[in-house]
């Protein structure tokens, strides 16, 4: 019995049904998000040690053995997300007590929340691709409930075209999970990977990759369907946005690359070309856009999408290098994404808007603020020695070794496009001297003086924004290290063997009846 594999979506589950059980009292709900989440971070520790020990922790739900059981299994992979995940949950749940008004919290804010993180850990952590589809809706209900909390135009409006595009993608998803059980007769992900490796019919394994690549692509925000998430991300309360930024946009490439690797690793050279040019068109798309617009959040909103590519770059080129510089890509962005919109929240608090042409004199004012965001900002444009520049080193040179100079051109293209942003964000919100036309919130404002001053809550706004910038630049100090375990990720990525004989066992071969049975395209 492995319950470290468990916990992490027992834990947040529990969280919120206790959360459920106290609707009325507020601070004990402020409690449960900080305690579950700080239990959620333990956990997630102790499953990191776990794999880092074992390769592989394995568990079969109500003593079924695969593959007709439902099976949770943790790799590499699955360790370091479910980390990140406890990291930007507790973060967010103490910025959460000085960033979210009543009238959210009595409408179950933190209940969704605990919800939603539980999606989260059992999209990573599902063994059956009819579970990861269950674990997204799970996702898409409580996401869905946290966009329209307080019920403005702008959320509604935002909220409609998540929803649809979501609904789309869940829809092909669905759908591709019918064929591919007619195809093969199971939904364990590693007996599939077995079954599809010796199917006949390979025209149809195609399809079903397009299908899938489709339906995750939509998820994650890629090219050409991604106009949902700048529609939306910038509408619902600050720690909202944060939350979505760092961890929903992620499951879509984390099942990405658990799909393209384990399930349809042979049909890449078939998909491989659409993953390349939906990458660079999507670096490219989001950037653009980011450069266009002068609103804080939806410039960030842009940039989620910008980044996407990069990290689908690394799962295109489908080298062990350019997977674990994928892996390292998403690893830097949930921190650093996550953290310049809890930044873009303070100066909300402090200035009283989003939009830059409005803010100002913040790097007088408020200069570990600035430090902050200069850490977080200028390692997602890819300055050195910050975590980005070395997920981004690392994926440039994986493109140059597999000779694709075009898209890495692109690549490098996209992140002086990206320092563009960060500058401009810089030069309006922190250097420029303040506009005299600034309306400051009246909390803000000491009464008889037109300075402003910090309410004592604002701290609990600074404290993860100041752990999330150390980890920034933690990260890329400590690259080295940190791309020893990116390395390990992706040999069990490339090597899909170890966890299909995780799942059914060293004797959990494909037999030559079942080989037999397939080529006639019946069901063994």
């Amino acid at each position: 019995m492995r319950p470290e594999v468990a916990l992490p979506v027992l834990l947040p589950l529990l969280s919120g049904a206790v959360s459920l059980l106290f609707w009325r009292s507020r601070p004990m709900q402020r409690f449960i998000a900080v305690a579950g989440n700080a239990a959620l971070l333990g956990v997630a520790l102790w499953l990191l040690v776990s794999v880092g020990r074992d390769d592989y922790v394995v568990i079969q739900m109500g003593g079924w053995q695969a593959p007709f059981g439902i099976t949770l299994i943790a790799d590499m992979l699955s360790a370091v997300m479910i980390l990140l995940t406890g990291i930007i949950g507790l973060s967010l749940a103490v910025y959460s007590l000085a960033s979210t008004g009543p009238g959210h919290e009595r409408f179950g804010y933190y209940p969704l929340m605990h919800m939603l993180l539980a999606g989260v850990s059992g999209a990573f952590l599902t063994g059956d691709i009819f579970n990861l589809y269950v674990w997204f809706e799970v996702m898409l209900v409580a996401s869905f409930a946290l966009l329209i909390l307080g019920g403005e135009k702008a959320q509604m409006e935002g909220a409609i075209k998540y929803v649809t595009l979501n609904l789309l993608a869940s829809v092909i998803f669905l759908t591709a999970i019918g064929l591919l059980y007619g195809m093969v007769g199971t939904l364990n992900m590693a007996d599939i990977a077995q079954r599809l490796a010796v199917a006949e019919h390979r025209g149809m394994v195609e399809v079903l990759a397009v299908m899938f690549m489709i339906a995750f692509g939509i998820k994650a925000a890629a090219f050409p369907l991604f106009f949902w998430l700048p529609a939306s991300y910038h509408t619902p309360p600050v720690a909202v946005s944060a939350l979505f930024a760092g961890l929903l946009t992620k499951v879509g490439v984390y099942s990405l690359f658990r799909v393209f690797t384990l399930i349809f690793d042979q049909t890449l050279g078939y998909t491989q070309d659409l993953l390349i040019w939906g990458a660079a068109l999507t670096m490219v798309t989001g950037v653009l856009g980011a450069a266009a617009q002068f609103e804080f959040r939806r410039i960030l909103s842009f940039h989620i999408v910008s980044q996407i590519g990069y990290m689908i770059l690394g799962l295109a080129l489908f080298t062990p290098l350019a997977i674990a510089g994928g892996i390292f890509a998403v690893m830097h962005n949930i921190v650093v994404k996550t953290n310049l919109f809890l930044i873009s929240g303070i100066t909300r608090r402090i200035q009283g808007t989003y939009e830059l042409k409005k803010m100002g004199g913040l790097y007088r004012e408020r200069p570990w603020l600035s430090v902050a965001f200069f850490l977080s900002a200028f390692s997602l444009a890819g300055i050195p020695p910050l975590s980005g520049f070395f997920a981004k080193f690392v994926i440039v040179r994986a493109g140059i070794e597999a000779g694709a100079y075009v898209v890495t051109g692109v690549a490098l293209a996209v992140g002086l496009m990206t320092l563009y942003s960060m500058v401009k964000i810089w030069n309006e919100v922190f250097w420029k001297s303040l506009p005299k036309d600034n309306l400051v919130p009246v909390e803000e404002t000491v009464v008889g003086d037109d300075s402003r001053m910090v309410p004592p809550s604002l701290w609990l706004m600074y404290l993860p924004v100041g752990v999330l910038a150390l980890f920034a630049l933690l990260i890329g100090i400590f690259a080295e290290p940190l791309m020893v375990i990116m390395n390990q990720v992706g040999d069990q990525l490339m090597n899909p063997q170890g966890y299909i004989e995780a799942v059914l066992g060293s004797d959990g071969g494909v037999d030559d009846a079942l080989v037999e049975a397939l080529n006639r395209e019946e069901t063994p």
